[in-house]
């Protein structure tokens, strides 16, 4: 396998876009924490600078220089830590409790999300054994029940925190793998019918799940409650025009909008930046995933690939999860948009991942 002299610069120049232009937007947003609450304004500084911004470019660069094909012999591994680390989220004295969800472990003053280790491992371990099975991922027993066990036990993890925005977008970075290693179109529909009939089951045991769907059919029906946030944000997002307020301009994040650094910060962005700086961050989401796939068909070997496919179908369908609620498209789930929300861990995992693309890319095919 011939190495390339240098990563893939046009992919690598996305990604500094998105983390060093996020964080201009999350500074702009999170001035009216700094406004509401001081002290608070600082730790979450912190964590995004220290742990998300400079720990995730530092691993963008040392994980763009180890070879990729590490990740496969060590997939199992890595995914069982995922587990190991998600499950002791439930123990007492290890995961904290926040908003109604347990899905931190604090280490001192920093708070770090097992979830987005074990979305990374699960795509890693999907593409390690789908490559592995040399062209049978069409089959029931090598292709589909892999799928099936691979999601199946990261979700009873994730939706007993519960994380149903998390757990979306693993689903969505497994089944892009599934599909692009040869899976057959019959399990990808019986795999959609058994999602709708467990989503209707989490719904009708968890309130907070079916009032978001509710919600999202009719926005209108509890505007003081539930419709709060997707009011608030549309308001937002349409009184920014078409080159925004201005930064640090926003009216809406001044005690608004719910979480104006968190899955509401696409509607500040839009406030402050216009409908030009709103489309910028759509279609650089949209190039990411678009050089991403370049990459991964111009790989020689197909476990760099499908890793590769995996990585940037996780970063773009979360991002579009939350973009698709913050426009009322889609029903809010809580999770962040990545390079561009409050949360140092998936941030510092979606650099991580990056880098993992860019010694891909230094192998592809000329």
């Amino acid at each position: 396998m011939e190495k390339s002299k240098k990563v893939d610069k046009v992919f690598l120049g996305i990604v500094l876009a998105l983390a060093l232009g996020g964080f201009f937007v999350f500074v702009s947003a999170a001035i009216g924490l700094l406004a509401r609450e001081g002290a608070r304004f600082e730790s979450v500084l912190a964590s995004q600078v220290f742990l998300g911004l400079f720990g995730g470019l530092a691993a963008l660069w040392f994980f763009s220089r180890l070879h990729y094909s590490l990740w496969r012999k060590c997939a199992l591994w890595i995914f069982a830590a995922g587990v190991i680390l998600c499950g002791l989220l439930f123990v007492p004295w290890i995961g904290v409790p926040h908003g109604g969800a347990t899905r931190w472990i604090f280490i001192g003053p920093l708070s770090f999300q097992p979830a987005e280790f074990l979305k990374l491992g699960a795509v890693i371990l999907l593409s390690a054994w789908l490559s592995g099975v040399r062209g049978r991922a069409h089959s029931l027993t090598r292709g589909f029940l892999p799928l099936m066990g691979v999601v199946g036990i990261s979700g009873v993890l994730l939706l007993l925190q519960p994380d149903m925005g998390t757990y979306l977008t693993l689903v969505a970075a497994c089944l892009g793998v599934f599909i692009i290693a040869g899976g057959k179109w019959r399990h990808v529909f019986v795999f959609i019918m058994l999602g709708i009939v467990v989503a209707t089951l989490y719904a009708s045991v968890k309130p907070h799940a079916l009032d978001r769907i509710l919600t999202f059919f009719d926005p209108a029906r509890d505007p003081s409650g539930s419709s709060w946030q997707i009011q608030q944000s549309l308001i937002a997002v349409g009184s920014g025009g078409l080159v925004g307020r201005g930064f640090g301009q926003s009216v809406q994040k001044f005690g608004f909008l719910p979480e104006p650094i968190g899955d509401s910060i696409f509607a500040v962005a839009s406030e402050e930046f216009g409908f030009v700086g709103a489309t910028t961050i759509i279609a650089l989401f949209i190039a990411l995933l678009s050089r991403g796939l370049s990459i991964a068909r111009r790989v020689p070997d197909q476990f760099g690939g499908l890793l590769v496919s995996g990585i940037v179908i996780m970063i773009v369908s979360q991002a579009f999860l939350n973009i698709g609620a913050v426009l009322g498209v889609l029903p809010f789930t809580g999770i962040p948009l990545l390079f561009i929300s409050h949360g140092g861990t998936a941030l510092f995992f979606a650099l991580l991942g990056s880098g993992i693309v860019l010694n891909v890319s230094r192998y592809v095919k000329k």
